[in-house]
């Protein structure tokens, strides 16, 4: 008589997708809603992110789940409200190694980044993720700070710029500086990967500032003025871009979006505004409080405005005025 497979005897990775397939089946997660994150189940549980991302894996594979950019993974929209008919015990079925190419490493580290965010990303959960074996990206990827070099090369060459340029210096300097801006916006973990004084220093990367400087030439710039410019205008793009991923990252680890967490922290703010120590601040902020309907952050809006702001001071640097 075969004795029935007992949950303490599956593989930890199992236990976590028996768990939040069952939550899916009685409907506690219905479509649409996030399911745990790689970070927050390796936290909970105790286990690596290669365990975590194994089980979402395999949840997607069974068509529970999907990953959806920035939002993380969710509960399929179109999930079976009953168990999969391959057992419990399955284990995803590798694909073939010969399938694995260096692009396909690099496009499924994206995702994952994209999803999850950097510090989720790992050389065994882009394995996991592949359904291949944990050692096997190392043939093509000898370690994962290579791995995201190569993640931000093709990153920044999904957008390139037209062989019939605009007309002017500034239309140019801000068809680039909103080419970039398009990429940050898609792939916010970009923003985190290198200061002003420690650039990263990528092929594809340095196509956008080729765009810009080549704007900037024939002006009459000193070297080193012109490269300043340069400096200020992809600092304003990076400086406004960083805040993406910070913001996903606190929503992801606190799981309050931006209105519930300045919500929670009204008291504070209400007591600095009646303090009289800060008369001009409280009366912004009360005027935000009285009929406007509160002060609403757009990251897009300022990015923007500040280029245009920024663009305008410099105009009669450029053109000697």
């Amino acid at each position: 008589m075969t004795k029935p497979t007992d949950a303490s005897d599956q593989p930890p990775y199992l236990r976590i997708v028996t768990e939040i397939r069952q939550r899916i089946i009685d409907g506690e997660l219905a479509p649409g809603d996030r399911v745990p994150s790689t970070r927050q189940i390796a936290r909970e549980r105790g286990v690596a992110l290669a365990t975590a991302t194994k089980a979402l894996t395999t949840l997607r594979l069974e068509g529970l789940v999907e990953t959806r950019p920035r939002t993380g993974t969710v509960v399929a929209g179109t999930a079976p409200v009953t168990p999969p008919r391959k057992p419990a015990s399955s284990a995803p079925v590798p694909a073939p190694e010969q399938e694995l190419t260096l692009d396909g490493i690099v496009r499924t580290a994206i995702a994952i980044a994209d999803a999850e965010g950097l510090p989720a990303l790992s050389m065994r959960g882009v394995a996991a993720r592949l359904g291949v074996a944990a050692m096997s990206p190392y043939r093509y990827v000898p370690s994962k700070d290579d791995l995201v070099l190569l993640m931000a090369d093709a990153a920044f060459g999904e957008e390139t710029y037209p062989a019939d340029a605009p007309e002017g210096w500034r239309p140019r300097i801000e068809l680039g500086a909103r080419t970039l801006w398009t990429l940050y916006r898609r792939h916010p973990w970009l923003a985190q990967l290198g200061s002003l004084t420690r650039p990263l220093i990528v092929p594809n990367l340095i196509a956008h500032g080729e765009w810009m400087l080549s704007a900037l030439d024939g002006h009459g710039l000193d070297p080193t003025t012109l490269f300043d410019i340069h400096i200020l205008i992809y600092s304003h793009v990076q400086g406004m871009a960083v805040h993406l991923e910070w913001e996903a990252h606190a929503e992801a680890s606190t799981g309050q979006s931006e209105d519930q967490w300045m919500d929670s922290r009204a008291p504070a703010l209400r007591e600095l505004v009646e303090s009289g120590r800060f008369p001009t601040f409280a009366k912004v902020v009360g005027s935000f409080t009285a009929g406007t309907g509160g002060y609403d952050l757009r990251l897009d809006d300022l990015f923007a405005s500040g280029l245009s702001a920024l663009l305008d001071g410099l105009t009669p640097i450029v053109e000697g005025r």
